[in-house]
């Protein structure tokens, strides 16, 4: 019997603003101008974060530090799609999102110090902790998806990963699951063109992250991560999918990470400044700013105005971080249970013997 076509794939990529701030107004998303602008202003408190918590770093104050800058939109525009019974659970570089999800500032720098207490959901959002293990989140943010779906909740779970975590069993182990349960979850893929020093074309053979959702029966899309607008409408559509039982959507946000991978980091042994100049010309902050000045909806004393209340709030959470009680010893035993097992409390009980022997 000849061969014959038993299916046939294809893959969508979206951009609705460029990187002149130009907008394609027939996929322009339904959005209030004075939302638009509250998504600004956070991007740009989180590129203020961005700056202060390196300096913490090199001053001792946090541990290691992965930037941002470049990546805001790609947390942003998601977060501002989401209810606030929906989950967000970010990687370590979706501080912007947990920002416009109202999760303090101070809880941030406390989580880069390595202090639990900064793990702690002290908003009224369905916020999970910035998650450093690549891809550990892939299957807790499924079966928090399956959990809702069992529930019969209508809501739905945004859930990252960079592009280095496709090559983790957990990404694939999650994408089976979430497809094969229907699960209300979307999946995004930070593809900022590097997993730490290791290229895309040492990464995959793949064309592209989102075919990846494709084997297993996931809607996908390539989406400009550098456009705001894009990355709302592809969620948006991806949220409409979930609340319908129609399952999960992967989303690859194409974007760049302008910083080095982390403050241990020095990308210049990797890439060219040629590469890193023609990607900065595609700044998401840059061209939303451009769209929102096009519109009328923002100025220069609104930006000077938002520039001082940033390095105000800043300021004020770095003090709020600071003021806190040292941890303690101790205190790695307190997270992980909310009943303690006693293999842990015996640990506990020698450290406390430990500590008051020295």
């Amino acid at each position: 019997m000849p061969r014959k076509t038993i299916a046939n794939f294809e893959l969508e990529y979206l951009q609705i603003m460029d990187e002149t701030g130009s907008v394609d107004q027939e996929l322009m998303p339904k959005i209030e101008k004075e939302r638009l602008k509250e998504l600004y202003k956070t991007m740009l408190l989180a590129r203020t974060f961005d700056t202060k918590l390196l300096a913490l770093q090199r001053q001792g104050r946090i541990g290691t530090f992965p930037q941002a800058t470049g990546q805001e939109a790609a947390a942003i525009g998601p977060a501002a799609c989401l209810e606030k019974d929906d989950w967000y659970i970010p990687s370590y570089r979706e501080f912007a999102g947990l920002f416009l999800r109202k999760m303090p500032l101070s809880n941030v720098i406390l989580s880069f110090s390595g202090d639990e207490r900064g793990n702690k959901n002290n908003s009224e959002y369905k916020n999970y902790p910035l998650t450093f293990p690549i891809g550990s989140q892939l299957p807790q943010a499924t079966g928090i998806a399956m959990g809702m779906q069992l529930e019969k909740k209508k809501n739905v779970v945004v859930v990252y990963c960079g592009d280095g975590a496709t090559s983790e069993g957990d990404f694939h182990e999650s994408l089976n699951f979430a497809s094969v349960t229907k699960a209300p979850i979307i999946f995004i893929v930070q593809n900022n063109q590097y997993a730490i020093s290791t290229p895309i074309k040492l990464q995959t053979s793949s064309q592209t992250f989102a075919q990846k959702g494709i084997a297993y029966d996931i809607p996908s899309i390539k989406v400009d991560g550098n456009d705001t607008l894009a990355m709302f409408a592809a969620t948006q559509e991806a949220i409409q999918r979930a609340k319908l039982h129609q399952g999960p959507t992967l989303i690859e946000a194409f974007t760049y990470r302008i910083c080095d991978h982390t403050s241990a980091d020095d990308a210049k042994r990797y890439r060219s400044e040629e590469e890193l100049e023609s990607w900065k010309k595609k700044d998401p902050l840059t061209r939303l700013k451009i769209y929102l000045e096009k519109e009328n909806i923002w100025t220069d004393k609104d930006e000077q105005q938002t520039e001082k209340e940033n390095e105000e709030t800043i300021a004020k959470a770095i003090e709020e971080a600071d003021a806190l009680p040292a941890v303690t010893p101790e205190d790695m035993f307190q997270y992980m249970y909310e009943d303690m097992p006693d293999n842990l409390k015996e640990q506990l009980e020698d450290c406390k013997k430990f500590k008051k022997n020295e």
